[in-house]
């Protein structure tokens, strides 16, 4: 029996695959999964370099969508509710050139439920900030090479269409 990890990991490999190319071209990685947290891994490799030499920014905003959208669909699809998920507004700082593999780091789990809980309640669509950080561990540590507020929008789908 495939771990949920695994199987959160197939799901993201085929929903880039088939949905969104660009996040399969990345190659990301669901690290560790919780009702809290997600932390995701893009590595650096030849086609995601800049001329720097670092992660191009394009890259890093790929990984602070799919750390905050995939928390919000996973969580979702474990109350079985399917909601249509967006990103309205991005607000990037960027502190230091990612020249290694990038962890990204989103804790807005319960923040998510509470968005959940009340787009289910009211069928409104509900827009709320979450941040995402990014670091290179194997270089720096726990010190962000960026951080990202993304305004979620979440909205319950009606289920009679």
């Amino acid at each position: 029996m495939l771990s949920p990890l695994t199987k959160a990991n197939w799901y993201l490999k085929s929903f880039g695959f088939f949905k969104v190319p660009l996040i399969w071209a990345c190659r990301p990685q669901i690290l560790s999964l919780s009702d809290k947290s997600i932390e995701i891994r893009i590595p650096l490799n030849r086609r995601n370099k800049n001329h720097l030499n670092s992660m191009y920014f394009g890259v890093l905003a790929v990984g602070a969508d799919v750390a905050g959208g995939f928390m919000a669909m996973d969580k979702a699809g474990k109350r079985g509710e399917k909601v249509s998920l967006a990103f309205k507004a991005v607000k990037g700082d960027f502190f230091k050139r990612p020249e290694a593999d990038v962890h990204f780091h989103c804790d807005d789990g319960d923040l998510i439920d509470a968005m959940l809980d009340e787009t289910i309640a009211t069928g409104e669509r509900i827009n709320k900030d979450v941040k995402i950080v990014a670091t290179c561990p194997s270089l720096h540590g726990d010190e962000p090479m960026a951080e990202f507020l993304l305004t979620l929008s979440l909205k319950l789908i009606d289920k009679r269409t």
